[in-house]
């Protein structure tokens, strides 16, 4: 089965997209005077200009420029003025396929560049997206960071593929590291009554996770008291204190989510890591909603009953006048 895509197509775009703005390509595309040295160091106006828009490709977005592909225009008319050379000098360099090959050698060579390498990089790469990854699992945040670290590196950037390969598994080992700081502290009664949510309810039509995330339907006092004894069901889990605090907030939240849209059958299939981490993160949210919930059904059967009494107030005013 194939692995879902973690980047849209737009967003695997602008991971490799040249600058729009004038002021953005000068800021990228601006030579100092050292490298203008080494630039003025090749023989004719073609290979000049042509050595110089490698250059700028391989120090921003990061890459090589192909065979038969045309450089940016802006791009190559900022660098022709720099090098006081017109643009019509790259048709006679694009035919020069051994040049060309020559120079990206000499330009990894000269200014530091490095090929990606999967023996060499990829590991390194995945263990550099731990820390972002302990806080989101979004693809494009991980993968933004992950190129502009291989820009400052000066190593030329993989296929987009290989990029969400590094995204991916930074992903899985955040999540594994996750299931085990949200389960790993759970004593063996906790870890029972957390399964016990999975199991039907004496009336044996849902279970007790069902049950708990059900929402009160109207602002009474029956619904009020089966909220308040959902709210004693989740504080009777008795989850260890600040557990809720081990964990970056935003992925809490997502496993919490993606825990509610799964039916207690789909959980109980996960592995012991995995489900008690889930359950708990139910637990935790539960109980924030719940509160709240209470707190909002208070305020509705008080505004209830007040409008209620406005009402029987208008009523006798009006009968006795």
């Amino acid at each position: 089965m194939p692995r879902r895509s973690m980047l849209s197509a737009t967003e695997k775009q602008s991971l490799l997209a040249l600058p729009d703005s004038r002021d953005a390509l000068i800021r990228h595309y601006t030579f100092s005077d050292s490298e203008l040295s080494i630039i003025r160091q090749r023989r004719g106006s073609a290979n000049r200009l042509g050595f110089a828009v490698l250059l700028c490709y391989m120090r921003y977005p990061g890459i090589t420029l192909g065979v038969d592909e045309a450089p940016f225009p802006p791009l190559l008319e900022l660098v022709a003025d720099q090098l006081k050379s017109g643009v019509e000098s790259w048709d006679e360099y694009g035919r020069r396929e051994q040049t060309r090959r020559e120079h990206l050698v000499e330009l990894q060579t000269v200014f530091g560049f490095q090929t990606f390498s999967a023996l060499s990089h990829y590991r390194t790469a995945v263990h550099s997206l731990d820390d972002l990854a302990w806080q989101t699992d979004k693809g494009i945040v991980l993968a933004t960071a992950l190129v502009d670290g291989l820009r400052r590196k000066r190593v030329l950037l993989p296929t987009t593929g290989v990029i969400e390969r590094i995204c991916a598994e930074a992903i899985t080992r955040a999540n594994r590291r996750i299931y085990a700081t949200l389960s790993e502290p759970l004593a063996d009664g906790q870890r029972q009554r957390l399964d016990d949510l999975l199991k039907r309810r004496d009336n044996g039509k849902t279970t007790w996770l069902a049950w708990l995330r059900q929402s009160p339907a109207k602002p009474n006092s029956r619904h009020m008291l089966e909220h308040i004894e959902r709210l004693k069901a989740w504080q009777s889990l008795d989850l260890p204190r600040g557990i809720d605090r081990l964990i970056h907030q935003n992925r809490l939240l997502k496993i919490a989510r993606e825990g509610g849209q799964m039916t207690p059958a789909d959980l109980a299939k996960f592995e012991p890591r995995r489900r008690y981490a889930t359950l708990v993160t139910l637990a935790i949210e539960g109980m924030a909603t719940v509160t709240d919930e209470i707190i909002d059904l208070h305020d509705r059967i008080l505004g209830k009953l007040f409008n209620a009494a406005k009402n029987k107030h208008q009523q006798q005013f009006q009968a006795s006048g």
